[in-house]
């Protein structure tokens, strides 16, 4: 069974506003992945009129962006993780840690 969680993508939705088409054109020269909806065919489609829903709005897992500020700060979030995950992670040799062997030492003691 594979067991890692695959992420949910963010949603933006938008509509005909400048606003709207600049926060799609920062999430795409981003590279972050997202699902875009149009307002209006989201509307059309799925629920009717969302009346309080503004655009444009983020929904992601972490929560609801709806302020163009708000998702800008989203986006950084998003890419300073992206680019922790993309660092090699560096593992230490076993005699760059002085406590290595007293730790090993201490774990091999509670089964004598």
């Amino acid at each position: 069974m594979n067991a890692t969680k695959k992420k949910r993508k963010p949603i933006l939705l938008i509509d005909d506003s400048i606003d709207s088409q600049r926060i799609k054109r920062l999430f795409c020269e981003s590279e972050v992945d997202f699902l875009e909806y149009h307002i209006k065919k989201f509307e059309e489609r799925c629920c009717g009129e969302l009346p309080t829903t503004r655009t444009p709005s983020v929904i992601a897992e972490e929560g609801l962006y709806r302020e163009e500020e708000k998702i800008r700060d989203y986006i950084k979030q998003l890419k300073q993780k992206q680019n922790k995950l993309s660092q090699p992670r560096q593992i230490p040799k076993q005699g760059d840690n002085p406590n290595h062997n007293q730790r090993t030492e201490e774990s091999e003691s509670a089964y004598w």
